[in-house]
């Protein structure tokens, strides 16, 4: 059985929840509708003409995209332009289109995580906040025999985790009291009696960001008809989330070798460096997209380097005069994404018994050429 569309983006969404978007970010869906069977749902970087006819082509009715393709208020929708013919081709073939930008940036998992991972960073750090995850507490009143079963279907959804320390709960025991209504199909007692029933009151910490998905899990879990819950919101304060990621390499390495290890990590033929190539690099600072204004960031985290797009030529000469290396691997290197988020939603879809495949767009979306 396929996926509906919805069900695809709620997995998506576990991962990178829109709540982690920089504000004002053009994110989620853009056009055309998720109340559908999915098939095959296509990963891309960008959405050119290219990647829609590749869409065409394996069947897919839903591209998942990390750059938006409406980026301000339409005016018109004139078809015999070159985002016009696109657009026109999407709604034509009944292809939607979702966009998960800085969210995915910032996201446990997401593109500076990958990039991250990619060159062999430890223990990484977010070079800017941009989220504070709020917690809260739920409470729920569960049939004893019926305890575990709850709690662990919390714990999974991502309920119970304070610091290092995880299926995290309170719990105590306690009488119920109910009458079921008429048209009440009661998992204990009678239509019209005032019942009694032990009780478990189960109490844990939960992530905002997790806070649908782990009531959902309750609810499914719990036995009775009509379920007793409560939520409070905390004055406390979670993980922190934000863009880039700063770490320690395995062992030192000299610029030199690190920009070799970039290329290949990246896949890209060339890119460009500030700094001596013979400096040894120690801990290094990842960004994917446009990072110039990161430079100082980067310092701060303690980084010997930068990796990120898009370095102008006045900043190029600020971090060279500050001592600070820098890489330029393109923009284009956060094709990153492609597969790794091609890989997680396959793998979440099959969990689920669903018939929905997942896949990578193949289409190079480099639009600068090397000669």
């Amino acid at each position: 059985m396929y996926a509906k569309g919805q069900a695809v983006i709620q997995l998506m969404e576990e991962l990178a929840p829109k709540s982690y978007a920089v504000e004002g970010d053009k994110i989620g869906l853009q056009l055309g509708t998720l109340q559908k069977e999915i098939p095959v749902a296509l990963v891309a970087l960008d959405v050119t003409d290219e990647v829609v006819e590749e869409a065409i082509r394996a069947g897919a009715n839903l591209i998942i995209a990390h750059h938006a393709i409406i980026y301000r208020p339409l005016a018109n929708l004139q078809t015999d332009t070159p985002a016009g013919r696109i657009y026109e081709k999407l709604i034509k073939h009944d292809i939607a289109v979702y966009i998960a930008h800085t969210n995915l940036d910032v996201a446990d998992g997401g593109i500076n995580d990958m990039m991250a991972e990619a060159i062999g960073l430890q223990v990484t750090e977010p070079l800017d906040e941009v989220h504070t995850d709020k917690l809260k507490k739920l409470v729920v009143f569960v049939p004893v025999d019926h305890a575990d079963k709850v709690r662990s279907a919390m714990f999974e959804a991502g309920a119970g985790s304070i610091g290092d320390y995880s299926h995290c709960s309170f719990n105590i025991e306690g009488v119920g009291t109910f009458k079921p209504g008429e048209g009440t199909k009661p998992y204990l007692g009678r239509q019209g009696k005032l019942e009694q029933a032990q009780e478990i009151r189960i109490e844990t910490i939960v992530p905002q960001s997790a806070e649908r998905r782990v009531v959902q899990a309750m609810l499914k879990a719990h036995p009775y008809e009509e379920v007793a819950y409560d939520l409070y919101t905390l004055d406390l304060k979670t993980r922190t989330f934000g863009l880039g990621r700063a770490g320690k390499l395995q062992a030192p390495v000299t610029l030199a070798e690190l920009c070799e290890r970039v290329k290949a990590a990246y896949d890209v033929p060339m890119l460009r460096v500030v700094g001596d190539p013979d400096r040894m690099v120690r801990k290094a600072a990842v960004l994917g997209g446009s990072g110039s204004r990161y430079v100082r960031h980067a310092m701060f985290a303690g980084a010997d380097v930068l990796i990120t797009g898009d370095i102008d030529y006045h900043t190029a000469h600020d971090a060279l005069a500050a001592g600070i290396a820098l890489i330029d691997p393109g923009h284009n290197v956060e094709k990153i994404m492609k597969q790794g988020i091609a890989d997680y939603l396959q793998r979440k879809l099959d969990a689920r018994k669903w018939t929905t495949r997942a896949i990578a767009s193949e289409v190079e979306t480099e639009p600068f050429r090397f000669v």
